[in-house]
């Protein structure tokens, strides 16, 4: 019974761990400089948010688009 409520509490206390709600930098530390061509600073939100090339999004769904095989004329056998 006691490992179970031990369970419960760390479950508890872990669960705020991934909530990133108004990020800004520590006391007496700055943002990154400008990225070199960027018009302005970026924002901690903008930083922490992945890029379309760091998370690219799948453009097929290969279960919905399973067809059978059409044959192929050059699949021969080999030479005896």
């Amino acid at each position: 019974m006691r490992n179970k409520a031990l369970a419960g509490l760390l479950l508890v206390a872990l669960g705020g761990c991934g909530a990133a709600n108004s990020l800004k930098p520590l006391a007496g530390k700055a943002l990154p400089p400008k990225p070199y061509g960027a018009v302005a600073v970026p924002t901690p939100r903008q930083l922490a948010t992945p890029s379309s090339q760091a998370r690219p999004e799948r453009s097929d769904e290969l279960l919905k688009n399973s067809e059978a095989r059409r044959g192929d004329d050059f699949n021969l056998p080999p030479p005896n």
